[in-house]
């Protein structure tokens, strides 16, 4: 880990210490280095639609469900997606990207130094699949208390219902919980929560 990692990590102990009795991570963009793989999976679903995705607009949705950012490309490139979308996009990832993906390494060590001292979560607008499968690519799946993924509430972010669906799950009072975010739709739903938030960012 290098210096800038390492003054994150010190960042995150020192925001965090004696404070909180869960911490909420997101998945992608927040323990895995993986956006840029997301977005040419993105692209690659995309264009066998006709559409040439613009890579800012899956920055602008990071964190939604991908079944409703399939919504969205409807809406702005006038098309029609199949209700396959989201899982062709998701099989495009796991078969071209996934076992590249690398951790954000001050935030998994952050993850690692607080197992069995506080209840951790992981909340992501990804698949349950996908998700599953990025965090045993990380070797993190078996530190993890519960998870709450896409389609698993009534709304994904930014509602606060995947950030109160596993605070309750893991049966901590929300006021008690922090989340770790890199996108603002997250840490929107985190506000909506009652939850205090921390905004990672890649190094």
């Amino acid at each position: 880990m290098n210096d800038k990692h390492l003054e994150k990590l010190e960042y995150l102990t020192n925001r965090t210490a004696d404070k909180y009795e869960a911490f909420l991570y997101d998945c992608d963009g927040t323990l895995a280095d993986n956006m840029l793989a997301h977005k040419l999976a993105y692209e690659e679903v995309a264009a066998r639609y006709g559409v040439a995705l613009d890579h800012a607009m899956v920055d602008e949705f990071a964190g939604v469900p991908t079944a409703l950012f399939a919504k969205e490309i409807t809406k702005r490139y006038g098309v029609d997606l199949p209700d396959t979308f989201a899982a062709e996009k998701s099989q495009i990832f796991i078969d071209k990207y996934i076992e590249q993906t690398q951790p954000i390494s001050y935030v998994a060590e952050h993850l690692r130094n607080h197992v069995g001292k506080v209840k951790i979560a992981v909340v992501s607008g990804g698949s349950r699949k996908t998700v599953t499968k990025t965090l045993t690519v990380l070797g993190l799946i078996d530190l993890i208390d519960t998870m709450v993924c896409a389609g698993e509430t009534p709304k994904g972010k930014p509602a606060p219902d995947p950030f109160l669906a596993a605070a309750e799950a893991l049966g901590i009072d929300p006021k008690q919980c922090i989340v770790f975010e890199d996108a603002e739709l997250g840490v929107q739903g985190a506000i909506a929560a009652g939850m205090d938030w921390v905004r990672v960012d890649k190094i």
